[in-house]
């Protein structure tokens, strides 16, 4: 077992890689009274085209598919595995991303069982046809929920503008339709190929010894038995760097409009270090121009052109990347102006030193403050280790960053051919 202190954040992390490839990362915190753990595979909704384990021919799954996969495996032959943790004090939660699967628990007791119950449960699926079909009555009811939700509708909205054949703009959960394609043998063939070993991390953090929590994860893991995986083989479509659609309106009932302006990432495939730099820039970029005291923040609530719901994200993964800026607003066409010409007049600024400085001191203090959270420390940990990026190293990378880095970057950030909008207006009722 490897132990490593973090002198930055005085952490220490200890971590083995099993012979079966499941790496394990504890992260002991005896001042606590809470333990966290998260149990993730590097497999979300994007992956739909891969090479099925011990197969040599590429394959295509429904829409939603992993999702699907995430409930199913709570559900055993002769249980329900929620009531399990509940037995043990534990509070169990899962969820799906567009690249990542995630199970999960927090408690103040029963640590270890709770531990052995979270791995015990992902290793040992159970589908029955029965129970795949009554699962699709209840999943369609979820989509159909989220179908109704303004907010979700401009974000899925803003990928459908920005991407043409990319996975990335279908639905986490899929459509009802394409849940109504997915057989028992669909799940058994992705849960096969991406809940191997060698394609997850378990990360415990709190309360607990990590040489003991160490062995029992050993020796629960040494009694199972996993074919061989020589890595997993995705496919994703061609994807052109301009955007799909500039301007796409959705109609629903809403008191006030909701427009997203959306920036396309370049995909470059971006791993380690290329990756970590390139996503902690766009998101000090972000936070400099539209954070409450940024430039472009101020005019664009001069001009009355927000209020309150305004927002801005990124999401930078391997095969895709997207930022969205939003908000509820009585001039959506004039908003959606204004934030690209913002964006686009970035290209010919150019940062100081003195306020780079500032912008890494806001960065560091907004993770370590976020480092309070069990929750953040696991769940960003484990993401983040399937791009071979540390967490616990992350505050030393931002103060090597220079203002050149940032200058650059915003000088090649911005072309208008990746910019589009989404807007969710109040539908006109025809008489």
């Amino acid at each position: 077992m490897n132990k490593q202190y973090f002198e930055t954040i005085d952490e220490t992390l200890y971590e083995k890689k099993l012979d079966n490839g499941l790496r394990v990362c504890l992260l002991p915190k005896p001042e606590l009274t809470k333990t966290y753990g998260v149990f993730m595979t590097n497999y979300g909704s994007v992956d739909q085209s891969f090479v099925p384990i011990g197969q040599t021919e590429a394959v295509t799954v429904p829409d939603g598919i992993a999702h699907f996969l995430e409930h199913k495996l709570f559900e055993k032959e002769d249980r329900d595995v929620f009531a399990d943790f509940t037995k043990q004090a534990a509070s169990p939660n899962a969820f799906t991303s567009f690249t990542e699967t995630a199970y999960l628990f927090s408690a103040t007791s029963n640590i270890e069982k709770n531990v052995l119950t979270l791995i015990d449960f992902v290793q040992d699926p159970y589908f029955s046809e029965q129970s795949v079909e009554k699962e699709k009555g209840i999943i369609a009811q979820e989509i159909n929920m989220y179908d109704d939700q303004p907010d979700w509708r401009l974000f899925m909205g803003t990928n459908k503008a920005l991407f043409h054949n990319h996975p990335v703009h279908i639905d986490i959960a899929g459509t009802v339709d394409s849940i109504y394609t997915i057989t028992k043998d669909d799940l058994y063939t992705c849960y096969h190929t991406f809940y191997h070993p060698e394609n997850m991390i378990l990360f415990v953090t709190g309360n607990f010894d990590p040489e003991q929590m160490m062995r029992l994860i050993s020796e629960n893991q040494e009694k199972k038995s996993f074919d061989k995986l020589e890595g997993i083989q995705r496919q994703f479509p061609e994807e052109p760097d301009h955007v799909k659609e500039k301007n796409l309106i959705i109609n629903m009932p809403v008191s006030i409009p909701k427009v997203s302006v959306g920036i396309k990432e370049s995909h470059q495939q971006l791993q380690g270090d290329a990756y970590l730099k390139r996503d902690l820039l766009i998101d000090m970029v972000l936070d400099y121009f539209f954070s409450t005291g940024g430039e472009f923040y101020q005019r664009l609530y001069d001009e009355d052109l927000i209020d309150n719901s305004f927002f801005f994200e990124s999401n930078l993964q391997t095969s895709f990347g997207y930022v969205a800026i939003g908000s509820n607003t009585n001039q959506p066409e004039l908003f959606s102006q204004r934030v690209q010409e913002m964006l686009l007049s970035t290209g010919n600024m150019e940062i100081s030193e003195a306020a780079f400085e500032r912008m890494k001191k806001k960065k560091m203090g907004q993770l370590l403050r976020a480092m309070n959270s069990l929750e953040f420390i696991a769940n960003q940990f484990a993401a983040l280790s399937f791009k071979n990026v540390n967490l616990l190293d992350i505050v030393p990378f931002i103060q090597k960053l220079t203002v050149q880095d940032i200058n650059a970057f915003l000088n090649t950030w911005i072309e208008e051919d990746r910019l589009a909008a989404c807007t969710i207006q109040n539908q006109t009722v025809e008489k």
